[in-house]
Parts: structure tokens; C-alpha cells; sequence
């Protein structure tokens, strides 16, 4: 059997006159920004096996800063003091922060 690739391939004019308005309606339909509470929910009570953490302390040593280190003046964080890139008015920065 041929098959003409040319052709229109829809033949119901019914579909071709169909109003703008209704076709509106559906869409708006269709793309309701209303949010289904049920998939929140169950989203909120979803827990990965082994992921409990709340009985657990989180317990850190804080040291000072070393002789070998400093603390850049722009982003602040502790760097080793090879990544010093100036020095201006008494303060340091960062190699990070001076490129």
C-alpha cells in the first residue's frame, strides 16, 4: 500500500475548528499550579534507613591559628601562610582573593 508523505495528516475538520477559547480552558486545565498536599506530606514523613541522626552530639576541637597560618582580611578564612599573596596596612590576603 502507498503512502503519500506529502499529505495533510489530519482529515478531521472538526479538530481544525475547534474554538481558541476552549482550547484555553483545557490548558489552563491541565497546567493548574495547584499542589497536591498529599505528595508534601509524604515527602516530609520519607526517611532513609539509617538516617536518624538526632540522638548524636556533634563534638569538634577548635584550635588556634597555627604559627604556620593566617587569616586572610577579605574572605577570612585560615590559610597556610604560603598563600599569602600582599600584605597592605597590616593586613593579609589570600592568593584566592588578590586573583
Amino acid at each position: 500500500m502507498a503512502t503519500d508523505y506529502d499529505a495533510s495528516s489530519t482529515t478531521d475538520e472538526a479538530t481544525a475548528a475547534e474554538p481558541i477559547e476552549e482550547l484555553r480552558t483545557t490548558a489552563a486545565a491541565v497546567q493548574s499550579p495547584v499542589v497536591d498536599e498529599d505528595e508534601v506530606e509524604a515527602a516530609d514523613s520519607f526517611e532513609l534507613p539509617g538516617a536518624d541522626l538526632s540522638g548524636e552530639e556533634l563534638t569538634v576541637q577548635i584550635l588556634p591559628a597555627q604559627a604556620d597560618e593566617f587569616t586572610c582580611s577579605s574572605c577570612f578564612l585560615v590559610r597556610h601562610r604560603s598563600q599569602i599573596a600582599r600584605e597592605k596596612n597590616g593586613l593579609l590576603f589570600c592568593s584566592e582573593c588578590e586573583g
